[in-house]
């Protein structure tokens, strides 16, 4: 993959020329005092690469005027900024375009020169500090057309795969990259627990285990430390917290836990995405028993910024600062609520001009406090400097090239093809043959904007022919030997009983946030119902791929299916999906959610002693049954290796009634190990929450072992789990490590 190239970027000597000389031409608000330039603005302590980082914010924050600071926590939507001087004039930190921001042409290169002019504005104020660019790339650069998509958050879930997804990671930040753009408003973290939510696919799952593990999306993004290697744009974890736990599923609904609850379920990913050293956070439309989270303190200040040590910087989302108090209109007591209780940026996204007034006499009144603002300030300008953007501000054209490149749609396909979950597969109807004579139906068979769900050029997508990508159709007809053997008619019209089998795709097509909500029925449309009425009608086997952000309420038809194969959300490069349909990869999928018997019995989640249709973690595979005969014995398991580790137990959090831990294992041997077990004594309290591992509790001594992904481990290295747990911490329990 191609690195970030320094030769691209202006080197940070010529930047300073050029914003001392552009700020000559900069114009000044009424009633706003100039900012002064520093008398050698090349030779300033901040400009130095070489030094610390905290040395050069201090010198930064030494220079800067107040209103260079309020600006700083500005974020305003692209189009808005009007004229874009105003960037400049009123000193803004942040640009960021919404879902439905999009340049014309709409092409990776654009978009470049795009994010080029306004830095070239940015860096036209005295101190020449650049702005931070953010966009919602949160399945792939969903903004620009030719991107590479990949399957949604809920797909990626049912993989069970973290390296993949820190891939996946890696392959966005590339895109984005090649953009100019540096900072990703993804992952998503949410526990989504009540499929009528229309952000649902955004979710991981259901259980905190699947988010806290797939938060290696964040290393994909930002790389190992923010700034260093190739393409490194700033993550956020979004969105804190609780905003999958609302109650009906309601988008920015309330959600009613107790604070126990919250901390079992909600918070472990967020616990994980600040142990990856995630650079922002971005709160949540929410409340939690009916306050917002953008004005709690408690939630923000206290518990992220304090308990979990959060040190990068909290960015509201979309004008959620005006909603405090269910008015339209930016208010003053709005701002005073969100920023003391820890908002460092505010997303305005419009109304900056009166924004920034009512920020500026909050401070100059002393109701915000100076060192509150400075706080902020110091987060934000610590990710610029480590995103390195004083020195390489300008887009890196040697990557606008990856954009929608060959490698990336290979990776997006791999993850299409081990997101695939077989839910039913009568008779072994697949995986089909390719000399099979087929019939395709179904409204989303040859759709890319339906395959990819919202967030696709565009903030709700689009059914059609929204961006290049490869069709479930055109894979079964690229799959098939001969030409000929595949028919197609999108409501099945033609069918009869010649066909070896019938292929329907079928499900939701595109919605994003507060349209996808789904208070009502969670089932099939009429067309869809019409459609597969006719496929069955003809006698054939019937397999149906369900294209959707979450599950559907399929019980009913379910049993005049042979097959059902979820696809969720895949993206635009839905070949992944007949590479499962044809065996070359046999289904690996499992569900990230349980899947509802009836919508009534929304909510569902595992654990709450609900009968589901198909249970959390269940999906089928193509092994084939035992041979003929006697099954022979096998060989006994080989026993566990003494001492080939250690391991300790840090309590990372507390509270009334409950605690949260982390739990390390530590190779100690001179060889590999391939797996290790952690026992310790509960000493009365219970586990409620575990991620990183599998649990089995035997009377009161609980075991934890490795996941899939982190069994593995060198000589010297460590892995981790975390967990929540009823009752009071442990000072120190004695721990028994084993490997195998």
């Amino acid at each position: 993959m191609t690195g970030r190239s320094p030769r691209c970027r202006r080197p940070a000597a010529l930047v300073s020329v050029l914003a001392a000389a552009l700020a000559l031409t900069g114009l000044t608000p009424p009633g706003r005092a100039p900012a002064a330039a520093p008398a050698a603005a090349a030779a300033a302590p901040y400009q130095d690469p070489s030094l610390p980082v905290d040395a050069r914010v201090d010198d930064l924050l030494a220079r800067m005027t107040l209103d260079d600071k309020l600006g700083q926590m500005t974020q305003v939507e692209r189009e808005a900024l009007q004229p874009q001087s105003d960037l400049a004039t009123y000193r803004i930190g942040s640009v960021l375009s919404g879902g439905d921001g999009t340049v014309s042409p709409n092409n990776a290169g654009t978009w470049a020169d795009t994010y080029d002019a306004y830095q070239r504005t940015a860096l036209g104020t005295p101190l020449g500090i650049p702005m931070i660019y953010g966009i919602d790339a949160v399945h792939g650069l969903g903004a620009v057309r030719g991107a590479t998509l990949f399957p949604h958050n809920i797909g990626l879930g049912a993989t069970r795969n973290p390296a993949l997804v820190e891939s996946v990671g890696r392959a966005v930040a590339e895109e984005v990259s090649g953009t100019g753009i540096d900072w990703n408003f993804a992952p998503c973290l949410c526990v989504a627990r009540n499929d009528r939510w229309g952000r649902t696919y955004e979710s991981f799952g259901e259980t905190p285990g699947i988010p806290a593990s797939m938060t290696t999306y964040i290393t994909g993004l930002q790389g190992e430390r923010l700034g260093a290697g190739p393409a490194s744009v700033l993550a956020t974890a979004k969105h804190f917290i609780g905003d999958g736990g609302t109650t009906g599923g309601t988008d920015q609904g309330d959600t009613r836990l107790t604070e126990a609850e919250l901390r079992a379920v909600h918070l472990p990913p967020f616990t994980e995405a600040v142990r990856r050293g995630v650079g922002s956070v971005m709160l949540s439309y929410s409340s939690w028993n009916g306050a917002k989270v953008h004005g709690h303190r408690y939630l923000v200040t206290d518990l992220l910024k304090g308990e979990l040590g959060f040190t990068g910087f909290v960015v509201s989302d979309w004008a959620a600062v005006d909603q405090l108090d269910g008015q339209p209109g930016f208010t003053a007591e709005e701002i005073r609520t969100a920023v003391t209780a820890g908002v460092d940026m505010v997303m305005v996204p419009h109304d900056y001009r009166r924004f920034l007034s009512l920020l500026r006499a909050e401070v100059t009144s002393g109701r915000i406090p100076v060192s509150r603002v400075d706080d902020a300030n110091r987060r934000i300008l610590t990710k610029k400097f480590e995103l390195g953007l004083f020195e390489e501000p300008y887009a890196d054209r040697a990557l606008t090239g990856t954009v929608g490149s060959a490698e990336h749609r290979a990776l997006a396909r791999q993850a299409v093809r081990e997101s695939q979950v077989l839910l039913k597969n009568e008779d072994g109807v697949l995986p089909l043959g390719r000399s099979a004579k087929l019939f395709v139906a179904g409204k989303s068979a040859d759709d890319v904007g339906n395959l990819s769900g919202g967030w696709s050029l565009g903030w709700q997508g689009g059914s059609g022919d929204v961006t290049p990508g490869t069709t479930v159709l055109e894979g079964i007809r690229a799959a098939v030997a001969g030409p000929g053997r595949v028919t197609y008619d999108r409501h099945g019209q033609g069918i009869d009983g010649s066909y070896d089998a019938a292929v329907a795709v079928v499900g939701e097509t595109p919605y994003a946030e507060m349209h996808g909500d789904r208070p009502g029925a969670l089932g099939l449309d009429r067309e869809d119902l019409a459609t597969l009425a006719r496929l069955k009608a003809a006698g054939v086997p019937l397999v149906v791929v369900l294209v959707s952000g979450r599950p559907l309420d399929i019980a009913a038809q379910l049993p005049d299916w042979d097959a059902l194969l979820a696809a969720w959300l895949p993206g635009t490069e839905a070949d992944g999906v007949s590479d499962v349909l044809f065996g070359d990869h046999a289904p690996s999928g499992r569900l990230p959610v349980s899947w509802m018997a009836g919508v009534a019995q929304q909510p569902v989640n595992d654990g709450d002693g609900k009968t589901p249709l198909f249970p959390y973690g269940y999906g089928l595979g193509y092994e084939e049954g035992p041979p003929p005969g006697p099954t022979p014995t096998p060989p006994p398991a080989p026993g566990p290796v003494p001492e080939a580790c250690t391991a300790a137990f840090e309590v990372t959090g507390a509270w009334s009634g409950g605690f949260q831990a982390e739990v390390s294992a530590h190779n100690v041997s001179a060889t590999p190990v391939d797996g290790w077990a952690v026992t310790w004594d509960l000493a009365g309290s219970a586990v409620t929450s575990l991620w990183n591992g599998s649990l089995a509790v035997d009377g009161s001594r609980a075991t934890v072992r490795n996941a899939a992904w982190n069994g593995a481990l060198e000589p010297g290295a460590t892995a981790s789990f975390g967990l929540t747990a009823d009752g009071a911490p442990p000072p120190s329990p004695p721990l028994s490590c084993t490997a195998s």
